[in-house]
């Protein structure tokens, strides 16, 4: 029972966040022209909100590649890659330590076999786990959510985190880019 309530809390604090996002219309200011002035509004300031949008739009289902795409039109696929991965780690990282507080590891105490099954496969290779994963759905927030709750280590989730993310961030960066000078887009 105590898992039902750890879960019913994660999903209550994450649907309380979206609506006051969108009441407060914050949602529905995410767009690639206002992440990219934002960006290119003050070279450490606007990174930093960047980081920080980055993180909260990730626990608001903001799409990540919005942010990298803003990322690679305003700094280049080089720099905008760099940006949009320390800002990709450090958003799995407050979304991990958030919903780990709130949620704990209620998906490790669910009475489910399917559950169990999953959580029997990241047990045995917790780090090729992770690093798949990430290579696979980045920084999808229901993954961040899951690792979260499934009782994973912190050290495995940052590893993994840290190793997974780094391929499909540099292919999406030369498809944007790419994307940009076909269009003829200008970027840094």
């Amino acid at each position: 029972m105590r898992s039902s309530r750890r879960l019913l809390l994660v999903i209550l604090f994450l649907l309380a966040l979206f609506l006051l996002f969108e009441l407060l219309g914050i949602r529905a200011q995410f767009s690639l022209e206002w992440l990219q002035d934002l960006i290119l509004m003050h070279p450490v300031a606007g990174l930093l909100l960047f980081v920080l949008l980055f993180a909260l739009g990730n626990l608001i289902q903001i799409p990540g590649w919005l942010f990298l795409a803003a990322a690679v039109l305003a700094l280049g696929r080089l720099y905008g890659g760099l940006a949009t991965y320390l800002a990709a780690c450090l958003s799995c990282i407050f979304t991990f330590f958030t919903i780990r507080y709130l949620g704990g590891n209620a998906l490790r105490e669910l009475d489910s076999r399917l559950a169990r099954r999953l959580l029997a496969g990241l047990d045995r290779h917790p780090l090729a786990s992770i690093v798949t994963l990430r290579m696979l759905f980045q920084t999808v927030p229901a993954l961040n959510y899951s690792l979260a709750l499934s009782g994973v280590r912190f050290r495995h989730y940052l590893l993994g985190t840290l190793l997974g993310l780094p391929l499909p961030i540099a292919l999406y960066c030369l498809f944007f880019d790419y994307l940009a000078m076909w269009l003829n887009i200008a970027n840094g």
